[in-house]
């Protein structure tokens, strides 16, 4: 039983490859899809290793290398393959027939796993992220990316249809949610130990505008409104302390 947490962290980096392989493909959709997957085992691992007392050193590293590729890697590609899209590049880019500038731009998705690596680095380190987080969880970058693709395919939405097909919004995208992960701002961990409303004044807060804005925003259709409505409701907590 010791090994299950590990198996299923193995998962959540599985499913980061082989959402890597969608991406390369064209699929952004499926390719996101499976990004969701990687979320909901990075969370069963973690609730697996406490049920069953299974905490490992190995455990622990294998999670951060795991979120480096699921949440690292993966959303900064689907980045990048919107940037060659948004830009009207061929595929496979070449700098010679393409030029120097088109490549800069595509290079700035490299930012996202070298941040979400820094920011994992960080966080093994730091004991004072038991309770709170400092910076952007990388689970958090990931559902950034691919609730814009999610939106955009099932709904439409205008906001981020129009996100996606930008390369400068696309740029300032990668670049605000890089820095936001290695910054110290402090977060909600979304850890309940018990219902009441002293003490997770953020969740509530959380859990409330979520369900405004999908109730006005037309359901799926704000979907890309989930971290940004995170950040506000962490912040917002932070003037009941």
């Amino acid at each position: 039983m010791k090994h299950v947490p590990n198996f299923i962290t193995s998962l959540n980096l599985a499913s980061g490859f082989i959402s890597v392989i969608f991406v390369i493909n064209g699929d952004l959709v499926t390719a996101s899809w499976l990004l969701l997957a990687a979320m909901i085992f990075d969370f069963l691992d973690g609730f697996s290793a406490r049920l069953l007392k299974a905490y490992s050193d190995i455990g622990k590293e294998l999670d951060s290398l795991a979120d480096v590729i699921s949440f690292g890697l993966a959303p900064a590609t689907i980045i990048y393959r919107l940037l060659l899209r948004s830009m009207d590049l061929s595929e496979p880019f070449t700098i010679g027939h393409e030029g120097f500038l088109p490549f800069i731009i595509l290079c700035t998705t490299a930012i996202m796993p070298v941040c979400a690596g820094l920011r994992l680095a960080i966080f093994n380190t730091d004991e004072s992220q038991s309770r709170s987080f400092k910076g952007l969880p990388t689970p958090a970058n990931a559902l950034a990316v691919i609730s814009l693709i999610i939106s955009a395919r099932y709904s439409g939405a205008a906001a981020s249809t129009w996100l996606i097909s930008s390369p400068p919004a696309l740029v300032v995208l990668t670049i605000v949610l890089s820095l936001l992960m290695v910054s110290r701002v402090p977060l909600l961990s979304l850890k309940i130990s018990n219902l009441k409303f002293k003490g997770n004044e953020g969740l509530y807060i959380l859990v409330f505008l979520t369900a405004v804005s999908f109730a006005f925003g037309g359901g799926i259709a704000a979907a890309y409104l989930l971290i940004p409505i995170y950040i506000v409701s962490s912040l917002a907590a932070r003037l009941f302390r």
